[in-house]
C-alpha cells in the first residue's frame, strides 16, 4: 500500500473511532462547572494521557497478540465487530456503550480526576481505538507506516485538543443538534471501516486455513 494512502486510512480510522468533534458533547457536560482555565487544563492532560495509551498499545499491541496467541486477522474480525456496534451506537445518536454511559458522565461531574476517568479513558481511548491502533500497527508493511500510525495518533488527539480548548464556543455554534448530525456522519464512516475490518479479517483467515 501507498505510504500516503495508508497514512490517510490510518488517520481516517482513528478520526473516525475517536470521534473529536463528538466529544466535545460530553466534554462540555463534564466540565460545565470549571473556569475556561480549568477546563484547558483538564483537556491538556486528558489528550496527553490518551495519546499516551494510543501510542503504548500501538507500540506494545504486537507483543500482546503474540503473548495471547491471537493472530491480527482475529483481531480484525473481533475489532471490526466491536467498532460496528460503536458505530450503530453513533447512528443512532446514543453514548456508546463501549466507551461511557450517562450514568458514568452524571457521576464524574464532581470529581477532580474527570481528565483520567472518563474523558482520557474510556471516552478518548476505549477499546475501539485501542483495538483500531493495533490493527493499523499489523498492517503496516514497513517502518515507515508504523511511524505514520503514530502520527496519525498524534494529529487525531491534537485535533482533539484544539476542539477541547475551544468546546464551549463550537457547541454554542453547532447546537446540540449540529453535533449529533456529526456523530451520525461519523457513525457511518465509521460502520464502513468496521465492514473493511471483517471482510479483510475473514478473508486472510480463509486464505491461511486454505493453504495449510
Amino acid at each position: 500500500m501507498d505510504d500516503l494512502v495508508f497514512f490517510l486510512t490510518a488517520f481516517a480510522s482513528l478520526f473516525a473511532i475517536v470521534s473529536p468533534p463528538s466529544a466535545v458533547v460530553t466534554f462540555v457536560s463534564l466540565t460545565n462547572n470549571v473556569t475556561y482555565e480549568e477546563k484547558n487544563i483538564i483537556a491538556n492532560k486528558s489528550v496527553i494521557l490518551a495519546s499516551v495509551i494510543a501510542i503504548f498499545f500501538a507500540v506494545t499491541g504486537e507483543m500482546i497478540l503474540d503473548f495471547f496467541g491471537i493472530t491480527i486477522d482475529s483481531l480484525r474480525v473481533a475489532g471490526g465487530i466491536l467498532l460496528f456496534v460503536v458505530a450503530f451506537d453513533m447512528i443512532l445518536a446514543k453514548v456508546s456503550r463501549e466507551s461511557i454511559t450517562k450514568g458514568e458522565i452524571d457521576k464524574s461531574i464532581d470529581r477532580s480526576d474527570i481528565w483520567i476517568f472518563p474523558i482520557a479513558l474510556p471516552l478518548l481511548t476505549g477499546p475501539g481505538t485501542i483495538t483500531t491502533v493495533i490493527v493499523l500497527m499489523g498492517s503496516a508493511e514497513s517502518m515507515m507506516q508504523s511511524g505514520f500510525v503514530i502520527l496519525a495518533i498524534l494529529v487525531t488527539f491534537g485535533i482533539g485538543l484544539v476542539l477541547f480548548h475551544f468546546s464551549r464556543r463550537i457547541y454554542k455554534f453547532m447546537g446540540y443538534t449540529g453535533m449529533l448530525v456529526f456523530t451520525r456522519l461519523m457513525g457511518l464512516l465509521l460502520a464502513a471501516l468496521a465492514v473493511n475490518f471483517i471482510v479483510i479479517g475473514i478473508w486472510n483467515i480463509y486464505i491461511s486455513f486454505s493453504s495449510m
